[in-house]
Protein backbone atom coordinates (compact mmCIF):
# COMPACT_ATOMS: atom_id res chain seq x y z
CA UNK A 1 0.00 0.00 0.00
CA UNK A 2 1.23 3.46 -0.91
CA UNK A 3 1.27 5.67 2.22
CA UNK A 4 0.73 8.87 0.24
CA UNK A 5 -2.33 7.51 -1.56
CA UNK A 6 -3.80 6.15 1.66
CA UNK A 7 -3.13 9.48 3.38
CA UNK A 8 -5.07 11.31 0.67
CA UNK A 9 -7.95 8.83 1.01
CA UNK A 10 -8.08 9.37 4.79
CA UNK A 11 -7.93 13.14 4.28
CA UNK A 12 -10.83 12.92 1.83
CA UNK A 13 -12.92 11.01 4.36
CA UNK A 14 -12.31 13.66 7.02
CA UNK A 15 -13.17 16.35 4.43
CA UNK A 16 -16.48 14.63 3.67
CA UNK A 17 -17.31 14.22 7.37
CA UNK A 18 -15.90 17.30 9.14
CA UNK A 19 -17.34 16.24 12.53
CA UNK A 20 -15.69 12.81 12.40
CA UNK A 21 -13.95 11.85 15.64
CA UNK A 22 -12.08 8.54 15.85
CA UNK A 23 -9.73 6.79 18.22
CA UNK A 24 -6.72 5.05 16.66
CA UNK A 25 -8.38 1.59 16.86
CA UNK A 26 -11.58 3.01 15.34
CA UNK A 27 -9.56 4.68 12.56
CA UNK A 28 -7.85 1.38 11.73
CA UNK A 29 -11.20 -0.36 11.47
CA UNK A 30 -12.99 2.51 9.69
CA UNK A 31 -10.29 2.83 7.01
CA UNK A 32 -9.53 -0.90 6.82
CA UNK A 33 -5.86 -0.45 7.69
CA UNK A 34 -3.45 -2.30 9.94
CA UNK A 35 -2.09 -0.53 13.01
CA UNK A 36 1.25 0.39 11.43
CA UNK A 37 -0.30 1.95 8.33
CA UNK A 38 -2.85 3.82 10.44
CA UNK A 39 -0.06 5.15 12.64
CA UNK A 40 1.94 6.34 9.61
CA UNK A 41 -1.03 8.06 8.00
CA UNK A 42 -2.15 9.74 11.22
CA UNK A 43 1.38 10.94 11.97
CA UNK A 44 1.54 12.52 8.51
CA UNK A 45 -1.81 14.25 8.91
CA UNK A 46 -1.08 15.46 12.45
CA UNK A 47 2.37 16.66 11.32
CA UNK A 48 0.74 18.61 8.50
CA UNK A 49 -1.69 20.13 11.06
CA UNK A 50 -4.62 18.64 9.16
CA UNK A 51 -5.64 16.45 12.11
CA UNK A 52 -5.11 16.96 15.81
CA UNK A 53 -5.37 14.72 18.82
CA UNK A 54 -7.84 15.67 21.52
CA UNK A 55 -7.06 15.47 25.22
CA UNK A 56 -8.40 11.91 25.30
CA UNK A 57 -6.32 10.89 22.25
CA UNK A 58 -9.14 10.95 19.69
CA UNK A 59 -8.45 12.26 16.20
CA UNK A 60 -10.34 15.22 14.75
CA UNK A 61 -9.86 17.54 11.82
CA UNK A 62 -8.05 20.73 12.81
CA UNK A 63 -9.92 23.97 12.46
CA UNK A 64 -8.72 26.16 9.66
Amino acid sequence: MNVERVTERVRAEFDEMPGLILTMPQASKFFGLDHEMTQSVIERLVGAAYLRKTSDGSLVRSTR
